[in-house]
This record gives C-alpha cells, sequence and structure tokens, in this order.
C-alpha cells in the first residue's frame, strides 16, 4: 500500500462537504450582456485595446498585458463593445471593465473547438512559454498569478519538481475533481506540456484521499505517460497551499518570504493544466472556467463551464435561485472566499465557486477574551504564532510584525477557525499582512 503523504505542522479538518463531487460539468452558453474585467490577476491590469462599437469574436485579444507580471485579456463572446467604464466586482469595488452585448458565438478561425484529443506536443520550450502568455493563462486555484511568470524562473533558480495541486482542500468545491474525472487525458498532456515547459524529468500529481475515483482515473492513465507520478495525500486542510503541497511531496520546506523555486519546486493547479492544453494543443486562450455553484440549501447543485464575464446572479439561478434562509452568498469557499456584496458582478479568470450558506452558519459566535491555549498556534501551518500578530496589529506594531513574519500568512483561516474564543485572529493579520508588505515595498 502506498504511504500516504501530507504536510507535518498544523493544518485542521473541516468537513468535506463535497455535495455537488456526482454532478458533472455543463455548459453555459452565453447570453445578454458580459463584463470582463482589466484586471482579474496579479499584477498590473491589462490595456485595452479595443473601443465602443468595436466588433468582436469569442478568443478575440480585447487587452494586452501591461508588463511581465500580467496577463492579456480575450473576450469570452462574440458581439459589440458596449463600453469600457467602470464595473463593481463581488466586493463592491469598481474596476475598469468591457462591456460587451452577446449577438451570436462566432469563435476565431484558428481555435481547434473539436473534441479530439491531440497528443503530440509539436512546442519547444520557449514556445510553450509564449503561448501560455499570450493566451492569457493564470494561476486557476484562486490566486490568478499569470502562469508564464511561474514558468519563468529568476537567475540561477532552477525547476526540478513540477506539482500539480489536484488537492481541492477547500470545503464545498469539485470543478478540479471534475476535471480529473471528465477531462483526465486533456489533463495529462496538459502537464506533460508544463514538464517541457519546465525541463523537469518527473512531475507529481497531488490527491487527496477523499477523491478515490480520481486517484483511481489518474492511475489508470499514469503508466501510458511517461514521467507522472500519482501521490495520495491525507486529507488536511490547509493541504493545497502550496510550501504544504511541496513540503508533503518533496518533504522540502520554502524558506520564510522565499518562493517555491527556492527550492527547486514549481506548482500550477489542474484546471491550470487542463488550460495549459486547452491553450498550447487547441489555441484556445483563458475564456472560461469551470464553477461549483453549491450549499447545504440549494435545490440543485452544479459544476458549470462559464465564459469570463458572466453574471454570477446567471448561475445561482441555474442552480435553483437563492433559497430563502441563505444568509450569505460566498465567491470561492467558506475557509478563504470572500461574502459578495453584488451578486450581479461578473465570473473572473479564477472564479472557483459561488456558495451560498445557510442563516444558521453565516454569523461568527460571539467575541469573547482569549484564554491562552494555544490552538491558533498548533493549527497554523506557517509555525507562526496568530495571537501575537492579533495583539501587535491592534496596535498598530507593523515592525514587530514583520519581525514575527506577518507577511508569511498564507491567510486560510486555520486559526480563526480553531479559535475557541471566536476572535477574528485572520483580519487582524491580514491588516499587519498589508502593511508589512507595503513597507517591504516602499524599501525597494
Amino acid at each position: 500500500m502506498k504511504m500516504i503523504k501530507t504536510f507535518k505542522y498544523g493544518g485542521i479538518h473541516p468537513d468535506d462537504n463535497k455535495i455537488s463531487a456526482g454532478t458533472a460539468i455543463e455548459t453555459v452558453m452565453p447570453e445578454g450582456i458580459v463584463r470582463i474585467f482589466l484586471s482579474q490577476h496579479i499584477g498590473a491590469p491589462a490595456t485595452a485595446i479595443v473601443a465602443k462599437g468595436d466588433k468582436v469574436k469569442t478568443g478575440q485579444l480585447i487587452a494586452k498585458a501591461a508588463g511581465f507580471v500580467s496577463a492579456n485579456i480575450h473576450s469570452s463572446v462574440s458581439g459589440t463593445v458596449t463600453g469600457i467604464d467602470l464595473t463593481a466586482d463581488h466586493l463592491g469595488i469598481k474596476k475598469e471593465a468591457i462591456t460587451i452585448k452577446v449577438e451570436d458565438d462566432e469563435w476565431q478561425d484558428d481555435i481547434d473547438r473539436s473534441d479530439r484529443i491531440v497528443k503530440e506536443i509539436t512546442l519547444t520550450a520557449a514556445e510553450i512559454v509564449k503561448k501560455i502568455a499570450d493566451s492569457g493563462l493564470v494561476g486557476l486555484g484562486g490566486a490568478a498569478f499569470p502562469s508564464h511568470v511561474k514558468l519563468s524562473p529568476p537567475p540561477g533558480k532552477t525547476a526540478k519538481y513540477l506539482i500539480i495541486n489536484a488537492a481541492e482542500c477547500e470545503p464545498y468545491l469539485t470543478s478540479d475533481y471534475r476535471i480529473m474525472l471528465e477531462h483526465t487525458e486533456e489533463l495529462m498532456i496538459g502537464v506533460l506540456i508544463l514538464k517541457k515547459a519546465t525541463g523537469v524529468s518527473l512531475a507529481y500529481i497531488g490527491v487527496e484521499i477523499n477523491k478515490p475515483e480520481a486517484i483511481a482515473k489518474l492511475n489508470s492513465l499514469a503508466s501510458e505517460y511517461e514521467g507522472i507520478k500519482i501521490v495520495p495525500l491525507k486529507k488536511k486542510y490547509p493541504q493545497g497551499g502550496e510550501k504544504q503541497l511541496i513540503k508533503a511531496v518533496t518533504n522540502r520546506e520554502v524558506p520564510s518570504g522565499g518562493l517555491p523555486v527556492d527550492v527547486g519546486a514549481i506548482v500550477h493547479n489542474v484546471g491550470t493544466a487542463f488550460s495549459v492544453y486547452e491553450a498550447v494543443q487547441k489555441n484556445k486562450p483563458l475564456i472560461d472556467n469551470i464553477v461549483t455553484v453549491t450549499g447545504k440549501n440549494m435545490s440543485v447543485q452544479k459544476n458549470l463551464l462559464v465564459r469570463v464575464g458572466t453574471p454570477v446572479s446567471k448561475l445561482i439561478e441555474l442552480a435553483g435561485g437563492i433559497p430563502e434562509n441563505t444568509g450569505k452568498v460566498i465567491f470561492g469557499g467558506p475557509m478563504m472566499g470572500k461574502a459578495a456584496s453584488n451578486i450581479e458582478a461578473p465570473t473572473q479568470k479564477s472564479t472557483s465557486a459561488v456558495l451560498l450558506m445557510p442563516e444558521r452558519e453565516s454569523h461568527r459566535g460571539e467575541v469573547s477574551a482569549c484564554v491562552r491555549c494555544a490552538r491558533c498556534v498548533s493549527v497554523c501551518p506557517m509555525k507562526l504564532e496568530p495571537y501575537l500578530l492579533k495583539r501587535l496589529s491592534e496596535r498598530k506594531m507593523f515592525e514587530e510584525s514583520e519581525k514575527n513574519s506577518a507577511h508569511d500568512c498564507i491567510e486560510c483561516g486555520s486559526c480563526a477557525y480553531s479559535c475557541p474564543a471566536n476572535i477574528p485572529l485572520l483580519d487582524y493579520i491580514r491588516l499587519s499582512k498589508a502593511e508589512v508588505l507595503k513597507m517591504k515595498r516602499n524599501r525597494k
């Protein structure tokens, strides 16, 4: 029997609630209007290259990356550009977006829309990285970091390990799981493409053992694809964190303030690997993604293939609408997602889930005094002291916060989840982290 791996320090075990796992992916056809943000990735916002009144096709470049850490934006529909102006995102923050009225579904001629599997990889490593950049690919595990940047390590850094993050440890989310079941072969080819781009000889796909069907499906194909190893992982949150996954798979530890490539690792999400296949083998830019629409009181559960820019309210409608006793709508999962103030907001490249939480689970417990139990310390996967960082944040002692590595927080929420006093530890640490990162930037 294979040894079940995991990271060693910290972590929690929230209920899976993978209630949408058995629901196959459904395609949502675009209609009405879409609003496509120019900033839906880490780094500089893209620069629009279309204007009001222009006709565009599905897959057409409509905004160019404004720097190395940025990403191209493509039209997810065909129709007429009706404006480039400010649009509120799910948090109510207004950002520049291109609005397109959907008129038909005419695609760029060079995009292969057939179902045929293309196995032969003809591009060189450099051509693959360029293709990924041209296609606007970003990490689909949540951070939306431009994928070509990860594939371009700094001078003196060399990749030794390619790790595909298939943990999907966040409760409720099932989009990666459905890709593993329904697009297994395309995923495997995407991994081979990433291997070629990084120059590594062995890739690991780390999957938690609460997904036995996915592990079996991946193992059944792994022998056909050279240099891909399936690694079963213990169910533990936040196993999908880059640093925790690297520790679990390779037993290497990313240093404080460091990057995965500092220990020779490059990590990509399952959804990203699938998008790499589509971009390199089918010439399809990142114009859609799979969004889980779920909740304990939903009439139906959905995994939807959605064009970027689709109003979230439409996805909720397709899942039967908002139940009467809903207390909160979350973009993402319950641990790292953000409560939405605007469900008319458009989906973005990295939108992974829309979670409708029942009223009884939507409110924080009453905060009481810290009981000095140190549970927050024992569950922190980054070996931080959340209770201390909270105190420093309250007192605006951000230099001390830096000395105590607030910038290393991965914002997993394990500390707040485990606190018997219901103290919102993560809120305080996020404030400190933002201030520390600002100080570090100012020094440069």
